[in-house]
């Protein structure tokens, strides 16, 4: 039951580590995972009715330790009963706090002990010790909220609290307001947590307790910069002493998330070097959270700041073509001459080379397409020797004997037809290529067909679901937005022309003509897809927000093919209808 305490949280209290612990790996380190249910939220006031805890070393459990706890003096409310379960009926013929804290007290001698929100916890052991007039060892004390922050990012999770935290990491115990079973769950976490720390080379409990300290001050030295940032929507950048952009962020409030960065919330380590090298911080203030996402996309892509991830691989999307050759073949590529030399259009973008590379090989085997690399024309077809891969059937084309090119292109239509929006044939005979290794108890390969399938179909699910925006010359859609009013958007052929907010929910119209008359002109797509990652996510992005969107007017209709991958998708379960693809 977390609480606040009378003082901040730190992830190691107590008195100064001893030699003893100096450099102690964390393997060897015994560890006490404890957590209490309470009558309250004031150690002092009120008192203890469940203890749970859990012993552990190296990841092995040693021991459990639980017991409920009859009250003396407090009352267990009707809103405590409900969060924890546990009644004063269960705690009748419990013993009491002070023939239980001595059995806790020597299950715990000699380790490290453990609380998610340590202070709250510990608080309460402390002063039961105090007010029993029993000895307190003073233990070294770790606290997984203050860990947690430290390596788990707000990136990752929206805040860390215990339960977010176990179910972002998966635990087999689930915390349930119980004593047990939330100290179990709490120690899956550490462990998790420290798992991450070793990857800091972080191995040790006296490197564990100069962790907080690490680039804190400087960090705080530089919080000046947040204070002329603006609470509104916007893009925020911040820039080095040259105004070279270090970082490009958005919110919905600048101000609140830029003063963030400098408190002890941001615990991620590139940010804490990004901090310590920025000079300024440079605001774009925007018409709403849709427009400022947008322009963060945009000027990532345009800026490639060295501390965004997105900016890392800018031309990292891949994609599945038919080579321009007398007998052509499936290769992966990424450039856009290769895309334009295609015969038909280009299955993709895959975001990976290596999930591209695995959907090639798929329809590799399930089309008769040739797969060596020797280039045959006309000319020199009499003298090609077929490969290796045609003597297991691997291979279609000459090396399987079909010389006629005519003959060996009308064998790759359905082919033909996968790769130009047509995934009939890639189902059925994906399911049919299943069915037969399952029948052969080949069960492993025939989840690798599954899965191959799936990412074939989702990828150009996404692919479809772009290209149908950006088939409408210009969409006028408005939501909700804060403080009572609409967020307005002006959507040409995929991407953001022009964003207002409004205060109220009169004047729609008018509003939408004066945004109109300043948007920005956006050509029509051309016959390639667009290779521009950035474009691309800007386009599913908007179709996101159109989903939860009221359409004013539209010139043309959004439709889907209805062979398409999105409809395969969502037969076969890839993905389910309503899904942002």
């Amino acid at each position: 039951m977390p609480a606040p305490f009378d003082r901040a949280p730190t992830a190691i209290e107590s008195s100064q580590l001893s030699f003893d612990h100096l450099g102690t790996p964390l393997h060897e380190v015994t560890f006490v995972i404890v957590d209490l249910e309470t009558t309250g939220t004031q150690a002092g006031k009120s008192e203890i009715t469940e203890i749970g805890a859990v012993k552990t070393r190296g990841g092995e459990i040693l021991g459990e330790f639980q017991s409920l706890v009859k009250p003396e003096e407090s009352v267990i409310s009707p809103f405590v009963a409900r969060l924890t379960g546990i009644t004063h009926a269960m705690v009748d013929d419990a013993p009491s706090i002070r023939s239980v804290l001595p059995s806790f007290l020597e299950f715990s001698v000699g380790a490290v002990l453990v609380a998610h929100n340590a202070p709250f916890d510990i608080g309460f052991l402390r002063s039961a010790c105090e007010k029993l007039d029993y000895h307190w060892p003073q233990p070294t004390v770790l606290d997984t909220v203050t860990l947690s922050r430290r390596v788990v990012g707000r990136d990752e999770v929206r805040n860390h609290k215990l339960s977010t935290l176990a179910a972002h990491f998966g635990t087999e115990v689930s915390p349930d307001h119980r004593a047990l079973s939330d100290a179990k769950a709490t120690g899956e976490v550490l462990h998790r947590v420290l798992e991450r720390f070793g990857g800091y080379d972080i191995t040790t409990l006296e490197e564990l307790a100069t962790v907080r300290q690490a680039g804190w001050s400087k960090r705080q030295a530089k919080s000046h910069l947040a204070k002329r940032v603006p609470a509104e929507p916007g893009v925020y950048m911040f820039l080095d002493g040259t105004r070279r952009v270090l970082y490009i962020g958005k919110s919905g409030n600048m101000a609140r998330r830029v003063r963030g960065y400098f408190n002890a919330s941001e615990n991620r380590g590139r940010m804490a070097e990004m901090i310590t090298a920025a000079q300024e911080v440079s605001c774009l203030p925007c018409a709403h959270a849709l427009e400022a996402e947008v322009r963060e996309i945009r000027l990532i892509g345009e800026l490639a700041p060295p501390y965004n991830r997105r900016s890392k691989n800018p031309d990292r999307n891949s994609w599945i073509v038919l080579s321009d050759e007398a007998y052509p073949r499936l290769s992966v590529v990424r450039s856009n001459t290769a895309l334009e030399k295609s015969p038909v259009a280009p299955l993709g973008p895959f975001r990976s080379r290596k999930s591209a590379q695995t959907v090639k090989e798929l329809l590799d085997t399930l089309y008769p397409v040739k797969r060596c690399t020797a280039k045959i024309t006309a000319a020199n077809i009499d003298s090609h020797r077929a490969c290796v891969s045609s003597q297991v059937g691997q291979c279609g084309g000459p090396c399987a004997g079909v010389t006629d090119r005519q003959a060996y292109l009308a064998d790759l239509a359905e082919l033909s037809a996968v790769m130009t929006g047509d995934f009939s044939s890639l189902r059925r005979l994906c399911t049919q290529r299943m069915s037969r290794l399952a029948t052969e108890a080949r069960y492993e390969t025939a989840a690798e067909v599954r899965d191959a399938m799936r990412s074939a179909l989702s990828t150009a699910a996404r692919a479809e679901s772009v290209r149908s925006l950006r088939d409408i010359p210009e969409i006028l859609a408005y939501a909700p937005g804060s403080e009572s009013g609409l967020d307005l958007a002006v959507i040409r052929h995929g991407k953001l022309a022009a964003a207002s907010h409004t205060r109220g929910s009169g004047g729609i119209e008018e509003a939408f003509a004066a945004i109109r008359a300043t948007a920005e002109w956006v050509p029509a797509p051309g016959s390639l897809p667009a290779t521009s990652d950035s474009l691309a996510e800007e386009t599913r992005l908007i179709s996101v927000w159109l989903q939860s969107a009221t359409l004013l007017s539209a010139q043309g209709a959004r439709s889907l093919p209805c062979a398409g991958a999105n409809f395969h998708a969502q037969e076969s379960g890839t993905v389910r209808l309503g899904d942002p693809v």
